[in-house]
């Protein structure tokens, strides 16, 4: 078999049903009839001599040989996905960057590490934020360029993704300057029965926060729980309760002086990762930004120092 005969819309139709699993499902999303579909399905067997399928009660269920197939197809339609997206904007002269951030992850973090891209004219940006299968999901799609994240993920032969760790802060405690300006606090052994807000049990620190609470026997107050950190900013500076989170999260506020850095645990760690995939088209832009590990850390660093 040359490839010539390979016919690659038999191939969509093949990858629409195989990532769905299901035959009425992708008919309806490629806006064909089911029984058109299986016809389709059954000639790409035919020309490849095997069969991509086998039933189990009303789904589809991928033979060995299927998964192979699949296994091209996602890179075969995923660089299609992303050659659109590299196009989109071109006629403008204009490139696309197209970023993923985990719900949980600091927006002044991601804000500092795109932040040489802002000043870029020649660079149009696209930002998602969601749960991180979902954004993995899109990456291997091809149809995000990268996933900022706050843990690591492993790598396999079906899911090949270079996991870079970009740095690491220590956590801090803050709290309004009116109440506790000039005043220092241990972490934990300072929090309790004090009324605190908390990352939420989704964030990769609310685990370790947990953990040394409790192996010193303190007990905070707890007053919130907030997975996302743009609203646990707010929360830190309109409550008046002590909030633990990264300082990153509440760098302008530290440096006007609305909130003060009351204490630190170095035996807390948020650590950044930036998530490509290693079948992937080389952006320059994009690659000065994966070089420039702890850039994006640098100006809750400069602001602790100013004060």
């Amino acid at each position: 078999m040359n490839l010539e005969r390979l016919n690659f819309h038999h191939l969509l139709y093949f990858w629409r049903v195989a990532r769905l699993g299901h035959l009425t499902r992708a008919a309806q999303e490629l806006h064909v009839s089911q029984s058109a579909l299986s016809t389709q399905i059954r000639q790409l067997e035919q020309r490849l001599g095997e069969a991509l399928f086998e039933r189990d009660g009303r789904s589809l269920v991928l033979t060995e040989t299927g998964q192979l197939v699949l296994s091209y197809a996602e890179s075969i339609f995923g660089l299609g996905q992303e050659m659109l997206g590299r196009l989109a904007g071109r006629g403008e002269g204009m490139l696309r960057v197209r970023v993923g951030s985990v719900a949980t992850l600091s927006r002044n973090y991601q804000e500092n590490w795109i932040r040489p891209l802002l000043a870029d004219p020649t660079v149009t940006l696209s930002l998602e934020s969601g749960m991180l299968e979902e954004l993995l999901e899109r990456l291997l799609q091809h149809r995000l360029d990268v996933v900022l994240a706050n843990e690591a993920v492993a790598a396999d032969a079906e899911r090949p993704f270079h996991c870079r760790f970009m740095g690491s802060q220590s956590i801090s405690l803050v709290g309004p300057a009116a109440a506790w300006s000039g005043q220092r606090l241990r972490v934990p052994e300072d929090l309790h029965g004090r009324e605190v807000a908390l990352p939420g049990p989704r964030h990769a620190l609310r685990g370790q926060f947990d953990a040394l609470c409790l192996a010193a026997d303190v007990r905070p107050r707890l007053r919130a729980e907030v997975d996302d950190m743009a609203m646990l900013r707010l929360i830190a500076r309109d409550s008046g309760w002590l909030t633990v989170l990264p300082e990153v999260v509440v760098q302008d506020e530290l440096r006007t002086g609305v909130l003060v850095k009351l204490g630190r645990s170095e035996k807390l760690q948020e650590r950044f990762y930036a998530i490509t995939t290693t079948h992937r088209h080389r952006v320059e832009r994009l690659e000065h930004l994966l070089s420039g590990s702890s850039r994006a850390l640098r100006p809750a660093r400069a602001a602790a120092a100013a004060r």
